[in-house]
């Protein structure tokens, strides 16, 4: 079984980027922030699951490819 997470960039700042994200490109309404210090992003519902886990590696793996947050992209497998 295949799993897809859409993620999109919602806002930036100098310390925080926060993204929405989720399984459906038109209906992400779940939204994780990364600290850019530490790279270290938390669930804005708390629930550490495996669709935040696949969003969050995937935005800190662009960010590591690119040296840029990415604006928006997607996770398979």
């Amino acid at each position: 079984m295949a799993a897809i997470v859409y993620f999109r960039k919602i806002s930036e700042d100098p310390e925080v980027v926060s993204y929405s994200f989720g399984g459906d490109p038109a209906e992400m309404t779940r939204r994780l922030a990364v600290v850019k210090q530490d790279r270290k992003s938390d669930p804005d519902d708390g629930n550490i699951d495996y669709t935040f886990l696949k969003a969050s590696r995937r935005i800190n793996s662009m960010f590591e490819e690119s040296n840029q947050w990415p604006e928006r992209g997607m996770s398979v497998s």
